[in-house]
């Protein structure tokens, strides 16, 4: 069947899944209400280039639950479910960009960024609004709070993800 994953793709995922778990426990930088500036998006970033976004999406969402159970934060199940496979099958939407260039790279490990960093962003107002300082938008505080470690994520992780596609011939060295 034309619709299913290889057996290759499938073993691929689950050693994404597992190096992101592992990049997930050397945080570069730890956020005190949850979040960090890490490389766990890297494996799935990479996963979504070199099998595309099918495999990346399903790989981020697998990480999401990994995550979750390794360090569960949960205060709502719409939360859960925002944070934890939401969050992280949306990077895999960078495949959807193509590999044949830097500036594809870049684009695609940006837009999965952004759409991580929008669920992020979505449950911050909804279950988080009370972290907010008197006075201020609850969207000013989630977006601060969530871009604060987010941005930093996903600019480091594209010189890194595009190395990898080179390294593995799946870029075309523009």
């Amino acid at each position: 069947m034309k619709n299913e994953l290889s057996i290759r793709t499938i073993a691929e995922i689950g050693i994404m899944v597992a190096l992101a778990a592992v990049l997930n426990f050397m945080p570069i930088f730890k956020m005190p209400q949850g979040g960090s500036v890490s490389l766990d998006m890297v494996p799935i970033l990479f996963l979504a280039f070199y099998r595309g976004p099918r495999a990346g999406i399903l790989a981020g969402v697998v990480f999401g639950f990994v995550d979750y159970a390794v360090d569960p934060f949960f205060v709502h199940p719409a939360q859960l479910i925002l944070d934890y496979p939401l969050a992280f099958g949306l990077v895999g939407v960078a495949g959807f960009f193509g590999k044949d260039s830097f500036l594809k790279v870049a684009a695609g490990t940006i837009t999965g960024g952004l759409a991580r960093f929008a669920a992020h962003l979505l449950s911050g107002v909804i279950f988080f609004a009370s972290y907010a300082p008197e006075g201020q938008s609850v969207w000013l505080y989630s977006a601060i709070y969530n871009g604060s470690y987010m941005s930093v994520s996903t600019v480091i992780a594209i010189p890194i993800v595009y190395a990898l596609l080179r390294a593995f011939g799946e870029t075309g060295g523009k």
